[in-house]
């Protein structure tokens, strides 16, 4: 299983240890909770309590609240390669960017820029939109599709701010199943997708999304929508229990996944994961994936 960490210049995993990473997004240095850093960490204690602010958990387990040291804006702007886009400190934790995925917007950009045929991408459970724009800045002509409204208003910031604003991106509000079995009956079709689904989610007009239930469906209703000559395809799941064994048979599951949903496509498939490496080179594994691409 090939295992891919991403070259960043604004973002920095400094240290990991004792149950939590510290972070460094541009000039703000976050702590959040990380399960796999069991390890001691090697940075002394006082550049950890240096940090600007700790996402901290509740006894509830996946709750929690920011706690702020240092005075911080609410948001920020970050830049990598040609995207500029928004931070964000999140009730969740999350910032609106998942720094591992850069290896995937690579990947986007070159399969996009060098492909054969003109690029129609599906993005599915887009989030804030930095695949989405990885692929219109490279050319292709994108449906971005995502539950969250706020995810897809801030998607459309990071356009702006990407100075991509007139790239031909459709941002839709809307279920991910619902929206491919509609494009279906339209015979509609795609020629690259890239579905990031996550275990459990809701639609907004409370469609329940449970991953080992709801993942065979939308790979069933998205070969219907895929071209006969795909230019490309990407399934990225992050992953729940992360022990090397466990990420091995998940992303050997998400290639079948992915094969079955390619059908009779010459379009070789390969799986992963995704990682993060402090600066001890010790890793942080955040998702598996499976894709495919065509070559000329």
């Amino acid at each position: 299983m090939e295992t891919l960490t991403p070259q960043w210049a604004s973002y920095e995993l400094a240290d990991s240890g004792d149950g939590k990473k510290l972070e460094r997004f541009d000039e703000f240095i976050l702590i959040r909770p990380e399960a796999q850093a069991r390890w001691k960490p090697a940075l002394p204690a006082h550049q950890w309590e240096a940090a600007h602010g700790e996402f901290v958990k509740t006894s509830r387990g996946q709750q929690g609240e920011w706690k702020f040291r240092k005075p911080s804006p609410k948001r920020w702007t970050m830049q990598r390669k040609n995207l500029k886009f928004w931070v964000q400190p999140a009730p969740s934790g999350h910032l609106g960017v998942f720094p591992d995925q850069a290896c995937h917007w690579d990947w986007i950009e070159e399969a996009t820029r060098l492909a054969a045929d003109s690029v129609k991408l599906l993005c599915l459970f887009g989030h804030t939109g930095l695949a989405a724009l990885a692929a219109a800045a490279a050319g292709a002509q994108v449906t971005h599709v995502d539950a969250s409204r706020k995810a897809v208003a801030w998607a459309r910031e990071n356009q702006s701010l990407s100075g991509l604003g007139t790239r031909p991106i459709r941002w839709i509000v809307e279920d991910a199943l619902t929206f491919v079995r509609r494009e279906a009956r339209r015979g509609n079709q795609y020629n690259a997708l890239v579905l990031d689904p996550p275990r459990f989610g809701r639609g907004p007009d409370g469609e329940i999304w449970r991953f080992e239930d709801s993942l065979p469906e939308l790979l069933g209703a998205c070969a219907r929508i895929l071209s006969t000559r795909p230019v490309f395809a990407l399934l990225n799941v992050y992953a729940t229990v992360l022990t090397e064994g466990r990420m091995e048979r998940d992303a050997g599951g998400l290639h079948a996944r992915l094969k079955t949903m390619l059908g009779e496509s010459r379009i070789a498939v390969n799986a992963g994961a995704l990682a993060i490496q402090d600066a001890e080179g010790r890793r942080i594994s955040a998702s598996v994936f499976a894709r495919a691409r065509s070559v000329k």
